[in-house]
């Protein structure tokens, strides 16, 4: 993540309204580096404005599989700290670009990770994000500027502003708001870089991950700009590839012996998943159906897997449904499955010893082409039979708890729901279903309630006040209800108090 980087991304999510006192104040500029509390503070205000933009990808599956990756990185890290915590999202972006935000904080553009040609390219870049992390330079970045942080923001708030009314003449000042950082800052840049390269091999190499793809990805991005140099990947910009840089990793990997790593189904899956959501509908379900017709493929599981989504999100669901038969054929003749009597379509559920998630994709995609084909009792059944075998995967949680609630099985689902939630209490999904549980039951305080939790779980802690003091409005609770809606709203006002004197 680079200097420059970092403040496009600040300055795009901050608002926009003119007022100094609105930038975060990072503390004494004596101060080497900012506080972790400070450094998580502001990575959650910049997360707040990250969740509400159309392009956040609030998906369970894509967020699993990323957490499940990222975690596995971390375990395997002796740079992380006992109280660094991480979080890793998608953001629905064609363009090739990761990021770091302070407070751990990592985005993924889709578009990097259906670039990623093996699972170890993909761990690569998250390496070395993860190195920015650990090694805190973003911190260091931070404190170190702080100042000039402020200026360039204004400057570039100036700029992104006018972008939306004259595209073309704010081009201008956002080129002369960076200009004085870019070539100030560069060797720093680079020594951050080169750092993160460092590191972040290692992590990948402790990980078991072919320590090859982190050479590959890169030289495929260089090659790009090369040839591409109006075009050039995102993340080419964001994060500076040298020659340089690339042999340094080639001659730390030259003695080392080879590893071949297979890819997860997990990984197979989500690029699937991920390509099928690109484009318009209709020419993304022809494209998987000719490489289909074509065999132009190495996983047919997979390519069915995302042409089913595609199908689905075409609307063609009774084509949906004929495929999903035929992929739980194909299953059937693999040999790592295990049986339940009572599954439909096949009575198989893929269970892979290197797969975390990718048989819950499989479950999950089947309930929902079920429920859009108007089979209700067959997807009631697969979420049922999935949750037995799955029973922590958040996509399966919410689809059956959506699925009870649109048949209107609500004390089934609140059921279900209050039960679930006493082992995530953190999934704002669990607590905006609650909420609709309680809405058709006409229970206006818990509706609130519920809703709170929505907006607390987003950092939105005015939000989160405001739908409190609405619950206080109805008198429909018991005494216990009541004094857990209040003494909810008054933890929240002190989170609201504390928020206001940092600023």
């Amino acid at each position: 993540m680079t200097f420059v980087n970092l403040f496009l991304i600040i300055a795009l999510l901050l608002p926009i309204n003119g007022n100094a006192h609105e930038l975060p104040d990072l503390g004494d500029v004596s101060q080497t580096s900012i506080t972790p509390h400070q450094e998580r503070q502001l990575g959650l205000r910049i997360m707040r404005q990250i969740r509400a933009d159309p392009s956040y990808m609030d998906d369970p599956e894509i967020a699993s599989y990323l957490s499940n990756l990222g975690n596995k990185l971390i375990a395997n890290s002796t740079e992380a700290a006992p109280y660094q915590s991480f979080e890793f999202f998608a953001v629905q972006e064609p363009s090739i670009n990761a990021f770091a935000l302070p407070g751990g904080f990592m985005g993924f553009n889709t578009g990097l990770i259906i670039a990623a040609q093996s699972e170890s390219e993909l761990a690569a870049v998250m390496s070395h994000e993860i190195a920015h992390v650990t090694q805190k330079h973003l911190a260091r970045m931070i404190a170190a500027q702080k100042y000039d942080m402020i200026k360039h923001l204004a400057a570039l708030a100036l700029a992104i502003a006018a972008s939306r009314a004259n595209p073309q003449a704010s081009q201008a000042v956002l080129i002369a708001s960076q200009a004085s950082m870019i070539q100030s800052k560069l060797d720093f840049t680079r020594n951050h870089e080169k750092e993160a390269d460092r590191i972040g091999l290692n992590i990948l190499l402790d990980a078991g991950f072919d320590p090859q793809g982190m050479v590959t990805f890169f030289e495929r991005l260089q090659k790009s700009g090369r040839f591409h140099e109006s075009g050039a990947p995102s993340y080419l910009r964001t994060h500076p590839i040298t020659y340089e840089r690339i042999a340094d990793i080639q001659g730390r990997i030259s003695e080392m012996p080879y590893r071949q790593v297979p890819d997860s189904l997990d990984f197979l899956l989500v690029r699937a998943k991920l390509r099928a959501m690109q484009g318009k509908a209709h020419d993304t379900v022809t494209q998987f159906k000719t490489r289909l017709k074509e065999k132009r493929y190495s996983n047919e599981i997979v390519e069915r897997f995302g042409y089913i989504h595609a199908l689905l999100r075409d609307k063609k669901h009774k084509q949906a449904y004929a495929e999903l038969a035929h992929l739980y054929q194909l299953l059937q003749g693999g040999s790592q499955t295990s049986m339940l009597s009572d599954h439909p379509l096949g009575k198989t559920i893929l269970v892979e010893p290197r797969t975390v998630i990718g048989g819950a994709m499989i479950e999950a995609l089947a309930a929902k082409v079920q429920l859009a084909y108007g089979k209700i009792d067959e997807a009631l059944l697969t979420y049922k039979n999935a949750l037995k075998v799955y029973p922590q995967y958040r996509a399966l949680i919410h689809g059956y708890a959506q699925a009870l609630i649109q048949q209107k099985q609500v004390e089934a689902a609140l059921e279900f729901i209050s039960k679930q939630l006493q082992f995530a209490q953190n999934d704002p999904k669990l607590y905006s279903l609650q909420a609709q549980c309680y809405e058709l039951l006409g229970d206006k305080m818990l509706e609130h309630r519920a809703q709170a939790e929505v907006y607390y779980q987003k950092n939105h802690y005015k939000a989160a006040a405001d739908q409190l003091k609405t619950a206080l409005k109805y008198d429909n609770g018991n005494f216990y209800q009541l004094s857990s809606v209040e003494a909810r709203l008054k933890q929240i006002q002190t989170l609201i108090e504390e928020e206001e004197k940092e600023k």
